[in-house]
């Protein structure tokens, strides 16, 4: 009997190495119906198929706010967030209020420019020129109508705002009834959109003032300001704007050697990501959550970058 049992418990051990199972992350998505969905379930294949020890299954969720309470209540291991929403959760700000989240950037992969367009015969030449001038800050019930409120508020900008769906709005403003608007971008070009309206009638974009570029970077962490290059349609110059970006965070409780894994998983693709999403396109992600990042970065992930010489801007820096 002990030599069958020693045989047992011996090969037992042998096997142990062989035997052991991978850790398994729960990633937060959106409604399967979302382009972003599919983006996730990419993701969990590199995760599954380069991140060595780590095995993902995707799970789809409300988004964003969902998955920070996921995440709270470790339900989710990692999840899509928008940067100013991670922002609020990690200050403990807005709907956050007095309920600050251990919440930390594994990268962004996706943004969002928030662009003041309007009619060029409306006679608008900056923000400023809005003031009653009839303007739609974004969608009703949008995330751009709430951050254009909040950041005309910190400029202390005003128009006459006209509410309405983006069918009402474009025609609208092809109509001369509303001036303009503000959409978010397709990356750094205009969006669908304004491209129609620009077939009724020439539009102009409206950019910010370097001193109103530097107050919204000062007062509105939660919000980036980019640069536009010359090209976001035809005949539109270079212009900054305020921004938002899509991204993917972690409790700063994941295991750092976990957090790594996935993010050298994720910036060393080169075509499965931009196959899920077609507005990836062959961005530089790295670059992009240097850029768009707005709480600090999880060790794993700031290991990354540093490995690959990327200079972590102060608020990206991870925390000790």
């Amino acid at each position: 009997m002990k030599t069958i049992l020693g045989a047992l418990t011996g090969a037992t051990l042998l096997a142990g190495p062989a035997l052991a199972q991978d850790q398994e992350l729960l990633i937060g998505s959106t409604s399967a119906s979302s382009s972003h969905y599919g983006y996730f379930v990419a993701v969990g294949q590199l995760i599954n198929e380069n991140a060595e020890g780590l095995s993902a299954s995707v799970v789809e969720t409300g988004a964003t706010l969902d998955n920070i309470k996921r995440m709270s209540r470790d339900q989710v291991d990692l999840g899509l967030v928008t940067t100013n929403t991670a922002q609020h959760a990690y200050a403990g700000t807005d709907d956050f209020e007095g309920n600050q989240q251990d919440l930390r950037m594994l990268w962004v992969y996706t943004n969002a420019p928030q662009n003041a367009i309007v009619r060029a015969d409306a006679g608008v030449e900056d923000l400023e020129g809005l003031e009653g001038v009839r303007f739609n800050p974004g969608i009703r019930g949008s995330s751009t109508e709430a951050t254009t409120e909040a950041v005309f508020d910190t400029l202390g900008l005003s128009a006459d705002f006209a509410r309405g769906s983006t069918t009402d709005i474009v025609s609208a403003i092809k109509d001369n009834r509303v001036s303009g608007y503000v959409k978010s971008g397709s990356g750094q070009k205009l969006d669908g959109s304004t491209m129609d309206i620009a077939t009724a009638t020439d539009i102009e974009v409206l950019g910010l003032s370097d001193e109103q570029a530097e107050t919204l970077r000062d007062e509105m962490p939660d919000l980036s300001v980019v640069d536009i290059p010359e090209g976001a349609a035809e005949g539109v110059p270079a212009y900054k704007t305020w921004a938002f970006g899509v991204g993917v965070a972690a409790p700063a409780s994941m295991d750092e050697e976990a957090a790594y894994k996935i993010v050298s998983a994720i910036m060393a693709d080169e075509s499965a990501q931009s196959n899920a999403m077609a507005s990836i396109g062959d961005a530089n992600l790295a670059q992009m959550t240097l850029d768009y990042g707005t709480i600090p970065l999880h060790p794993g992930a700031a290991r990354w970058f540093e490995e690959n010489g990327y200079d972590i801007p102060e608020k990206l820096q991870p925390e000790e």
